[in-house]
Parts: C-alpha cells; structure tokens; sequence
C-alpha cells in the first residue's frame, strides 16, 4: 500500500479527515523527531517536513512524489533536489492571512497609540501621556508582495480609511488596492508611503532589497513593517535609518538572523516592536493547514497534481 506521512502532531479528527479522503493509502502520523527514518523512505505523500527526507527520500528509487508543508513559506527547502527528482512542493499559503493582518495592524496601532511606551511606563508605574500619538485615517500604505495575505492587509488598511498602494509582479486589478506598480518603480511607491509593509519572501531577488538606497527612498517619518522575510532586509541599513530619524519606527516579525542575539541592537531601540516570527500563528492553524492538505490530496488522487499553492521552483516561491 502506498503511504501518506503526517510528520505533525494532529488532532485524530484530522487525521481521520485525512484517511477518508485517501482510502487506499496507508497514513502514517507523528512529531517528525518521533518517527523512524524508514518512514520516510517509504513515503509517497509528506504532510510537514523533516531533515530526514533529505537524507531517506530523496535519491533515484524514491517513491517520494509531493511534499505539502505546514507553512507558507519554503526558502529552507532544497528546491533543486527536489526539482532534480521530479518531486512536487506546496506551500500552507492561503491559511495565514488573518493571523498575518492582524500582526501586521497590532504593530501599527502599537506605534500610532505609543503603546510600547504606554507598557514601558506601566511597568514603571509611571504616569505619562507625552509621546507621538497620531492616526491611520488618510495615511497611504505600500504592500510590497501583496498575495493572498497583502490582500487581506489592503482589505483592512481600506477600512481604516487609508489609500493602499501595491507591488507584485503583475499589475492585474486587485480589491482594496488603489495603485498596483511592478518592482521597476519601488522606488516611487516608497517615496509615497506613510507605512511600507512587506511581504515578499526569500528569494536570490529580495535578498538585501532593502538597503541604505531603500530605505533612503522611503518618505521621511514612514514606518516600515516586516512580515515577509529577514533576508530581504539589511539590518544594518534599518537601524541607521532608525537611529538618523529617518524612519520613525519599525515592527519586525521576521529577522536576518533567528532567534536573533540577545546582544543585538534592535532589543534596546526604543521605536521598533519585535515578535518572534510568530505572525502567522494561531489557534486555527492546524485546522486551516489540514483542511488544504486534503484539499490537495483529492487532487493529487483524481489527477495527479495538488490544486493550490504550488510552489514555482523559477520563482523559488
């Protein structure tokens, strides 16, 4: 019989969900660390992800054929190898758009209701209203990478009353988003925005996008979100447009090095928010996660393909 490997924790209903929606196949389930690496050997269909499928599934007899990950991002996989041996990947995108949103406008409203310095005095216990209060209402917005998640961002920062602008590679019409521009004029859209957001992932194209040039093209007092990847952001570049003035703060999921230095400089700045890569999770995650995985696996079954978030090995994404 062929095998499903579920290398997650799941709750058994979904692992029943999982099992009625490939009857003919054998579903194996448990922590990646717990199972043994014959396991993984013998699967055709990876649910999660394991060091051990490098070195178990993929040489020329694997019988390996998908891998669906549980998160939306895959630049820590070998896309090569995987390519080389004909084996497909898809991603979790498409289940982190709330969690992503609302990280996204928990790190504006922090900065525009001075809340960090609101916990530092009621740590203190200190009663101070002095501090740099201001509104969403009428600022302009620019998504960079603005996918599924971008999407929901733009559905939001609309509803604040705030102009949204985007950057994607195409420049087809999208709900909420009043100006789309291709990354040729990212330079312009940084020049008009209150509040730059990015989204995009780790790519050989968005490493060190934002540089000393960058962030210097942004408008002066912008605030600068990062929910996309680390790499695409030299950290020495963000802190000197933080310390210059230049920005007026930065609220940062995702860093450059992880976890990042207990003696690294952003820890101790004052006006940037930090959250431990954690802006997609959720009490829903799981649910969500599953409920795509078999999704695709009805699709891998009836027609040899998942159906959604397919990861381009060109695109790397």
């Amino acid at each position: 019989m062929k095998n499903i490997v579920c290398a997650l924790a799941l709750p058994p209903e979904f692992l029943e969900g999982i099992r009625l929606a490939a009857p003919e196949y054998n579903v194996i389930a448990g922590r990646a660390k717990e199972l043994d690496r014959d396991v993984f050997r013998q699967a055709e269909v990876i649910f999660g992800w394991s060091p051990a499928i490098i070195e178990e599934c993929l040489h020329d007899d694997s019988t390996l054929r998908w891998i669906q990950l549980w998160t939306a991002g895959a630049d820590y996989i070998p896309m090569d190898t995987l390519r080389k041996h004909d084996v497909m990947l898809t991603t979790a995108g498409g289940v982190h758009p709330v969690p992503m949103m609302e990280t996204v406008f928990a790190m504006l409203l922090g900065f525009t209701r001075n809340l960090p310095q609101a916990i530092r005095n009621q740590d203190r216990h200190v009663w101070d209203s002095k501090g740099n209060y201001t509104e969403l209402l009428g600022k302009t917005m620019g998504i960079i990478g603005i996918g599924q998640i971008g999407a929901e961002v733009a559905r939001i920062a609309k509803a604040f009353g705030m102009r949204v602008l985007g950057v994607r590679r195409s420049v087809q019409p999208t709900d909420y988003v009043d100006g789309l521009y291709t990354f040729e004029q990212l330079n312009e859209v940084l020049s008009e925005c209150d509040v730059v957001v990015n989204i995009l992932p780790k790519t050989s194209q968005t490493i060190n996008l934002y540089d000393e040039n960058r962030f210097a093209a942004m408008k002066q007092g912008a605030l600068f979100i990062n929910v996309g990847r680390g790499a695409s952001v030299k950290t020495d570049a963000l802190i000197g447009a933080l310390n210059s003035g230049h920005l007026a703060g930065a609220g940062l999921d995702v860093f450059d090095i992880e976890p990042l230095p207990e003696d690294h400089p952003l820890w101790s700045m004052g006006n940037v928010i930090m959250t431990p890569h954690i802006g997609g999770n959720t009490d829903q995650l799981k649910e969500r996660a599953t409920k795509l995985f078999i999704e695709n696996l009805k699709a891998y079954i009836e027609q040899g393909r998942p159906a959604r978030s397919i990861v381009d090995y060109d695109k790397e994404y």
